[in-house]
């Protein structure tokens, strides 16, 4: 299979999966916007809470690392540009989510 269309393809499953994880996140945020700091500690400790918040921060990373490398792809015309811009979105792509996790999961 051609890189293009795998990218194609990553792009619209993460984007399905995105939605749903989303609507998920945000009806949970409004109910615990203006809650005691106890009432939110205790949304994020919840182990069911604390893998989807993972696997919406994982999905959301991924869908906007591999959104803007098309961009990289189709505007930047020099390679070793393209090719440093693109490692370095990768990179912040894996770290950014890793950090994030393991210091939801240490609460």
């Amino acid at each position: 299979m051609i890189n293009a269309t795998k990218k194609w393809i990553f792009l619209k499953v993460s984007g399905a999966t995105l939605v749903p994880l989303m609507i998920w996140f945000i009806l949970n945020f409004i109910t615990i916007y203006d809650q005691s700091y106890f009432v939110v500690m205790n949304f994020f400790t919840n182990p069911l809470s604390k893998f989807l918040f993972s696997l919406f921060i994982i999905n959301a990373y991924f869908f906007s690392a591999l959104s803007i490398s098309e961009v990289f792809e189709d505007y930047i015309k020099n390679d070793k540009i393209k090719n440093v811009a693109n490692r370095l979105l990768y990179l912040s792509a894996v770290v950014i989510p890793l950090i994030t996790i393991i210091l939801v999961t240490r609460l």
